[in-house]
């Protein structure tokens, strides 16, 4: 990204705790149970949908979706967890679930708090791009 979309680090707050264990069981199991709902989702660029129903950032690929969870508040955008399906892995599409939600947040004007472990560790390996 260019100089002039640099995501301001005074609106990162990288929480302490990691809220999810890596045992997390992946969604939509038999464990976690099936979720059928009807999204209310608008496109946030590059194939990512913002589906304010789940409180999540989505892309469908090859027929499986991929998310970014989140909990929005008046001030603040917290990433709570990334599911990507085994099948479509090693293709970036969290990196590009992130930049989404980097671009949402810096849009609406909210501070950013990340508790998801995979996000964290993107600002981190992108400090300079975001």
């Amino acid at each position: 990204m260019g100089t002039n979309n640099r995501w301001d680090d005074s609106k990162v707050d990288e929480a302490l705790e990691q809220t999810f264990p890596a045992s997390d069981p992946p969604a939509n199991t038999v464990e976690t149970g099936i979720r059928i709902s009807i999204p209310l989702a608008t496109d946030v660029g590059t194939g990512v949908t913002d589906n304010t129903a789940q409180s999540r950032f989505e892309v469908n690929v090859d027929g499986h979706v991929a998310y970014l969870e989140y909990e929005r508040t008046t001030n603040t955008l917290t990433l709570l967890h990334t599911e990507v399906p085994p099948e479509i892995r090693g293709r970036h599409i969290a990196d590009r679930l992130v930049e989404a939600a980097l671009a949402n947040g810096r849009s609406e004007g909210r501070r950013l708090v990340v508790i998801c472990p995979f996000a964290r560790a993107y600002l981190r390996r992108h400090r300079r791009d975001v």
